[in-house]
This record gives structure tokens, C-alpha cells and sequence, in this order.
């Protein structure tokens, strides 16, 4: 691969809940250096609903010398509200120096009017539940996705000199001639079906990007990829907990990351990027039944004073991605233990 990076999460909100509701400034600050030092990503894909969010955390991400994918994560407005949405991200993308701009992710489910139902989650739901109707068809789903698409890109590439792409489900078949790039949130196996699911992308004659890949960490969580997360926790008692007989595994998280790194690598995948540095609503608890941490796709595991620390799968993105331009040592290991500062908000 070209790059490799990571996803870094500034906040976004389904169903009205902001993934991040506690964004400090100086924490951001650290928190890319950590990507860019400890885990030498050589991108960084800046997710999130708030342009100004979005903005500095993007400005941090290039002084680091990161590549930087600014990538708006609207949830639930319409096609409307999408337009303006979009062009403001831009002037900010095109402020603080960002190499590409990601017009939305999956929006058959995050954006109101492409597919029915009140909010993304309730679109999510009946999608994991193998519900049909709101799905409608894929040919239906293209119909209303693809022309907001392209007068998104024409909006975007009006104020933004970089590349452009969108962050697409698999399901969602896009029309790509409006940008540079393809890209595929892409969670997947080493099989040879979801190969060839990839290869298909190329016939567009673009660069491929796996805009997010990862997994959990419970056991049996990498065969759930994207939907790994949906059902984990209970979060109609108080406090939330844990709901089933989940086992914490933090080495399935790992492995599965080595894994697709060389998939990515074989089939000739530009850039990857795993979902996520942390899940910073998922608190990590020696209680497995309150141990949020394990429905969180992070690297890094929310401590209960609130810090970060790394994981399993932290050691074995540093390895990885330091391996692919330097043959120092990893301070900690692979696998070992390691200071938590080293991750610490």
C-alpha cells in the first residue's frame, strides 16, 4: 500500500447522540501526535459532524506531517441541508491544507431522505435485522444517492483544490466519475470472495481506499466487521452494561488487523485506514460486565479516569506501519506491555 493510516473520530452523532461528547483542543493535539509518532500512520482520516471540529483537528494532523483525509460525517439531514453542509467543509478542508476530502460516509444510512426511518440507527436496525422494505432497492438506492453525489462533488471540488472521494458502504453502488478516488468502508476476510469484491472496484481505473476496516474487541467480533458494534451494550439501563456473554479479546482485534493489512497489500489497495484510534463513548471497565470497551473498534481503550490506553491491536499498528519505513524496534513490542502515556489523552 501507498499509506496507511487510521480513522480519528471528532465526534459524530446517530440518533442524536455525539460519539464524542467531550472534545478538548490539547487532547487532540496529543492524541494526533500519537498517530503520527507512536503508531507512524502516514494518514489520518479526520471524521466527525462539526466543521470547526473537523478543522482543527485536521490543522494539528498536518503539522504533524500526516496526510490528511478530511472526511464530514453528517447525520440525518436531508439532501437540502447536505449542499451547504458540504461546501462549508470545504473552505475548511481547503484552510487548513487537507490532501482529500471525503463527501460523506454511507449516507443510504446516515443521511434523512435516502432510504425511510427516523433516524440512522433505526435504518441500521432494520438492516441488521434482515428487514427488507427499508432497504428498498439497490436500484433505487442509486437513484437518489448518486445525483446528490455528484452535485456534492461539484460543490466541493468549487472551493477544494485537492482529490475528493466518498467513504461508500458495499451495498451502495456509486457512480465514481466524480472523483479521484474509489473508496469502500471495506470489512472484510482474507477470502476469496471479499477479494474479489475488491477487485471489482478497479474497473473504475482510480486508486482504491479502504476508508474504514477493523474490528471489535470480543471474541467472534472480526466475522461481525462494520456490525460488530450493534447489540453489544444495553444502553436502556443505567449505568449501560454489557448485554450477553461477551468475552474481551484483544488479540482477535490484532489479528484481524494484520490480517487485512495484507490483504490490502496483495490486492493493491492504495490506502487503508482502521476504524478507529478510540471509541470515546465506550469506557473500558475490569468489570466485563460494564466493560463498554468491548463493543469499541479503538486501539486505544478508554480508561475510567479517562485517559487512553493502548491495546493489543495498538502495538501490532505500530509494528506494521514503523515496519514499512524504518526496522527500529517497537518501543513495548507487539504485544506487550507498554506505559500507558504512550496513548493517554
Amino acid at each position: 500500500m501507498r499509506a496507511k493510516g487510521i480513522t480519528y473520530d471528532t465526534g459524530f452523532t446517530p440518533g442524536g447522540k455525539s460519539s464524542r461528547p467531550v472534545f478538548d483542543a490539547d487532547a487532540v493535539r496529543r492524541e494526533i501526535r500519537v498517530i503520527s509518532d507512536e503508531l507512524h500512520c502516514d494518514a489520518v482520516r479526520i471524521t466527525g459532524g462539526d466543521p470547526g471540529r473537523l478543522a482543527l483537528a485536521a490543522r494539528h494532523a498536518a503539522d504533524a506531517g500526516l496526510e490528511v483525509w478530511f472526511s464530514p460525517f453528517p447525520c440525518e439531514l436531508s439532501a437540502e441541508e447536505l449542499l451547504p453542509y458540504f461546501a462549508t467543509c470545504a473552505d475548511r478542508a481547503q484552510e487548513v491544507g487537507a490532501d482529500v476530502f471525503v463527501t460523506g460516509c454511507e449516507l443510504s444510512l446516515f443521511a434523512a431522505d435516502i432510504l425511510p426511518g427516523k433516524d440512522s440507527l433505526a435504518r441500521i436496525a432494520a438492516v441488521t435485522s434482515g428487514a427488507t422494505e427499508p432497504l428498498a432497492t439497490l436500484d433505487e438506492i442509486s437513484a437518489r444517492l448518486n445525483p446528490l453525489l455528484a452535485d456534492a462533488a461539484a460543490i466541493v471540488r468549487s472551493r477544494f483544490r485537492g482529490k475528493i472521494t466518498y467513504a461508500s458502504g458495499t451495498w451502495e453502488q456509486i457512480d465514481w466519475t466524480p472523483f479521484d478516488i474509489v473508496s469502500a468502508d471495506a470489512y472484510g476476510d482474507a477470502s476469496d470472495a471479499f477479494r474479489q469484491g475488491l477487485r471489482e472496484y478497479f474497473r473504475h481505473g482510480k486508486p482504491l481506499a479502504a476508508t474504514e476496516f477493523g474490528c471489535c474487541t470480543y471474541r467472534g467480533a472480526a466475522e461481525r466487521g462494520g456490525m460488530g458494534w450493534v447489540g453489544v451494550i444495553d444502553h436502556d439501563v443505567d449505568p449501560p452494561r454489557v448485554n450477553g456473554d461477551y468475552i474481551r479479546d484483544e488479540e482477535e482485534q490484532a489479528h484481524y488487523l494484520r490480517e487485512m493489512l495484507a490483504v490490502f497489500d496483495e490486492e493493491g489497495v492504495d490506502t487503508a485506514f482502521w476504524f478507529t484510534f478510540a471509541g470515546y463513548e465506550y469506557p473500558h471497565h475490569a468489570d466485563p460486565r460494564f466493560d463498554l470497551d468491548m463493543a469499541s473498534y479503538g486501539v486505544c481503550k478508554l480508561m475510567p479516569d479517562g485517559s487512553l490506553a493502548p491495546k493489543h491491536s495498538f502495538h501490532t499498528m505500530a509494528k506494521a506501519y514503523r515496519s514499512a519505513t524504518s526496522a527500529l524496534p517497537v518501543q513495548g513490542g507487539e504485544d506487550g506491555p507498554t506505559d500507558a502515556s504512550e496513548c493517554r489523552a
